[in-house]
């Protein structure tokens, strides 16, 4: 098996360097670049006092070398301004991407919510036992294969994303340019919230907010992304495999 073994995300951004790194095995990052930790177990960093990368999340590293892992994602951090990034060829409104609006649903996704989506790449695939990961037992027990998906979001100042609960995968979100935040809401009204997670370049939403669902499927608290400045971030999803 090869080791570091590197390719390029197509996520529609050439001014934020994107790789996935492979069967990873003493491989520096010369950075300064955002790492992403997408597996269960933390990840090693050759650096006294020791430090990991914790599962399912992220830091900054710069002329730093990690010690092994089965995959972690490396993405620049950008020079330009954060909306530069939706010129690029397959960014459209997530508005322009979903079907007609139901009238009659008041949860539906607000067509005018300036919310840009980039194109979407796979990025290998995890072993996860979901309901361990989500804290549902203490205990490992079976693992499955997920297949990891990833893409980036753009959206300028003071854009609420949309408060939703539906995904038909685990997800979570690491900041790559400007400041924002994740809420948790106790209804799909704005006057619920009750948690607030401010995030900032290199940092992933602690465990994701999901819970399994029976028969199958999660269950997601209301919830949205709000961007305090213009913002990328990266959404990382475990999908899967279908039965």
């Amino acid at each position: 098996m090869n080791r570091n073994t590197v390719r390029t995300l197509e996520l529609g951004a050439e001014d934020i360097p994107s790789l996935l790194v492979e069967n990873v095995d003493h491989y520096r990052v010369r950075g300064p670049a955002v790492v992403v930790n997408p597996h269960p177990d933390p990840v090693l960093l050759d650096v006294e006092p020791r430090v990991t990368i914790p599962a399912l999340s992220s830091t900054i590293l710069a002329d730093t070398t990690i010690v092994g892992a089965p995959s972690v994602l490396v993405l620049g951090l950008p020079d330009r301004p954060a909306a530069e990034v939706v010129r690029a060829p397959g960014w459209h409104p997530l508005g322009a991407l979903l079907p007609p609006p139901d009238p009659a649903d008041p949860t539906e996704f607000p067509r005018h919510t300036p919310l840009w989506k980039g194109p979407q790449d796979g990025a290998g695939t995890a072993r996860l036992d979901a309901p361990h990961l989500l804290g549902e037992h203490p205990e490992r027990r079976a693992e499955e294969t997920y297949e990891i998906r990833v893409n980036l979001w753009y959206a300028p100042a003071g854009t609420d994303c949309a408060i939703h609960n539906r995904h038909d995968f685990i997800e979570v979100h690491t900041q790559i340019a400007g400041v924002g935040r994740m809420q948790k809401f106790h209804a799909h009204d704005h006057r619920t919230l009750y948690q607030d997670i401010p995030m900032a370049p290199g940092y992933t939403t602690p465990q994701p907010f999901c819970r399994t669902a029976p028969g199958g499927g999660y269950r997601y608290p209301w919830h949205q992304y709000r961007a305090d400045t213009d913002c990328v971030w990266l959404a990382v999803e475990y999908h899967r495999p279908a039965r």
